[in-house]
């Protein structure tokens, strides 16, 4: 399922114009990015929590050269899914 399979789900069960399930989707999509910027957690009971790890600065190799490179520290997204969530698809 894409973008817009998932839009279309959305209007269909719940009787939203598809314009009006994409304004939806995208208000929860730009949400959910909101708070994952400044840092906050995004739980939704029942189907899982969004948030943000932070990565530390590493060494790594370059593939093609073998030469060793710096890996910058950067943070992450991470879902981790409820129980009812992976109780649906078990």
């Amino acid at each position: 399922m894409n973008k817009n399979d998932l839009i279309g789900a959305v209007a269909d069960a719940s009787g939203l114009t598809k314009s009006d399930a994409s304004s939806a989707v995208e208000a929860v999509f730009d949400t959910i990015t909101t708070s994952l910027s400044k840092g906050d957690e995004v739980r939704l009971v029942g189907f899982g929590t969004f948030a943000v790890a932070k990565r530390k600065a590493s060494m790594g190799r370059n593939p093609r050269t073998g030469e060793p490179m710096p890996i910058k520290a950067s943070n992450q997204p991470k879902f981790k899914a409820g129980k009812g969530l992976k109780d649906a698809v078990n």
